[in-house]
């Protein structure tokens, strides 16, 4: 006897029809915000008025058919505004305020550079099912140097316009520190873009970053080249890290705790590389206390939790023993008991008004 087939709610089938192909729709759309930032179509756009696609492949050097192509996605996905057309030719424009998103590299609110990295982010989708098997997560240079990249300027917008005008100074006694000479490090730096802005800024300190990314060292050496500085110089943390003589009065940790195999090592290390009266600045990814809660109030949540499968996760869990926390894994109570598990006694939430970010500032 055939099995009895559920009563089925048909217009829940068809509204998850809608949703799942919402969510394919957002995948092909990130996928022209990374041509656009690419091959700086948004940059030629911003301040130009309405243009046609002939105008706009023009100014770039591309091949108008395929402007025009971008162009109305990019209309239709209502990242750009349809202008009307004018001697039979339609005109698009960008406004001040999507410019500001899409095309200005040093605005707070750039964020086409985080769309940098997708095409290795899901190449990476290819290599995850034997992790989902094994339990083994990938390093995070498997991302390359353009992986690397992408992360570099989803990040760099606020340590350029926010960390030394705004986050510095509101840490207890750290800016006049750094304003008479202090030492200074930045565990898991990155391309040293944090390090390389408060170098500029306190010319009187000395700033240390430490990384095992061999792309991301790369990156930061050439950053530091390019700015040229001479109070900045990186590490291999793999082969030449941080050393624990107490001397740091500032150590900070970007958006980079909950990648960590082993965390609390790391943790270890900089209490014993910091001063008595130093001052460890963190910084990671905004969430919950629980699941439920960031279901409920994290509208960010599900890509998060997609961002930590392809990313964050992975990296977590790529030694043996991972911790494996995760990109919503390193909640505020988490880092209170993990500080103090360290040797650290005071904990103070720092609230910079990021939209992914939450700071503490903690102290021995």
């Amino acid at each position: 006897m055939a099995a009895e087939t559920p009563n089925l709610d048909v217009e829940k089938i068809e509204a998850t029809v809608k949703h799942v192909f919402g969510m394919l729709g957002g995948a092909v759309i990130s996928g022209m915000i990374y041509l656009g930032d690419r091959l700086g179509l948004y940059r030629a756009l911003a301040g130009a008025g309405p243009v046609t696609s002939e105008a706009l492949a023009t100014s770039t050097g591309l091949h108008e058919r395929w402007v025009r192509e971008w162009l109305r996605g990019q209309a239709a996905a209502g990242l750009i505004d349809y202008a009307g057309q004018h001697d039979g030719q339609d005109r698009f424009s960008l406004s001040p305020e999507g410019a500001m998103v899409l095309a200005e590299e040093r605005s707070p609110a750039f964020a086409a550079g985080g769309f940098g990295g997708l095409p290795a982010q899901m190449a990476v989708i290819e290599k995850l099912p034997e992790a989902f098997k094994t339990g083994r997560g990938l390093p995070y240079d498997v991302f390359g140097a353009e992986g690397n990249r992408g992360v570099e300027r989803m990040f760099a917008p606020w340590f350029r316009t926010m960390l030394v005008p705004v986050a510095l100074p509101a840490l207890d006694g750290v800016q006049a520190k750094l304003e008479a000479g202090a030492h200074v490090a930045d565990i898991g730096c990155g391309a040293g873009v944090a390090l390389i802005e408060m170098a500029k800024a306190f010319p009187a300190s000395q700033f240390q970053g430490y990384e095992i990314s061999e792309h991301a060292l790369a990156l930061a050496n050439a950053n530091k080249q390019e700015a040229g500085l001479t109070n900045v110089t990186f590490h291999d943390a793999r082969t030449d890290p941080i050393a624990s003589d107490a001397s740091f009065d500032l150590i900070t940790t970007f958006d980079c705790l909950h990648d960590m195999a082993h965390p609390a090592p790391v943790m270890q290390a900089i209490r014993q590389a910091i001063k008595p009266d130093g001052t460890w600045l963190i910084a990671d990814i905004k969430t919950k206390s629980s699941f439920e809660e960031n279901l409920r109030e994290n509208p960010m949540a599900g890509m998060m939790y997609g961002f930590s499968v392809m990313s964050c996760l992975s990296s977590a869990l790529s030694e043996p023993d991972g911790a494996g926390l995760g990109t919503l894994g390193f909640t505020e109570d988490v880092a209170r008991v993990m500080t103090r598990e360290a040797g650290f006694t005071r904990f103070q939430p720092r609230d910079f008004d990021h939209p992914m970010n939450a700071y503490y500032e903690v102290r021995p």
